[in-house]
């Protein structure tokens, strides 16, 4: 497996202390700033689901996270997650009308390794593959 790209994210809950929602948030910024289309213009790769697409989210509270949440703002591809200690954890406003149990802003970062199987992919005119 070769590494095709590498894309960050980052996701804020201002209010209701969510990681998840922050986590949510950081992988569907990561994705919005790229597009695949090398996967099937260079690699002719026809369904999506054969790139391996590893996440890593980093939050405050790890054990807060539901991984599978996360996971579903990735459309396509053979999908892990890693949620590691990390992002930010600041001062905001206490609002208990929307949900908050504190005054917390949870920040969440998220990186993206989007992988090919070059033994099975190989790209035009691949030299050294």
């Amino acid at each position: 497996m070769k590494r095709f790209v590498i894309e960050f994210g980052t996701g804020i809950d201002f209010h209701g202390q969510d990681d998840t929602g922050a986590a949510r948030k950081a992988v569907r910024d990561a994705v919005s700033h790229s597009c695949l289309c090398g996967l099937t213009e260079i690699f002719g790769i026809r369904d999506l689901n054969e790139m391996v697409v590893d996440v890593t989210v980093a939050v405050p509270h790890p054990g807060k996270v539901d991984g599978a949440r996360v996971l579903a703002e990735i459309p396509f591809g053979r999908k892990s997650i890693k949620v590691i200690n990390g992002g930010m954890q600041v001062p905001g406003i206490y609002l208990p009308g929307l949900g908050d149990t504190d005054d917390s802003i949870i920040v969440a970062n998220a990186c993206i390794e989007v992988r090919v199987d070059t033994r099975l992919h190989k790209p035009d005119s691949c030299t050294g593959c």
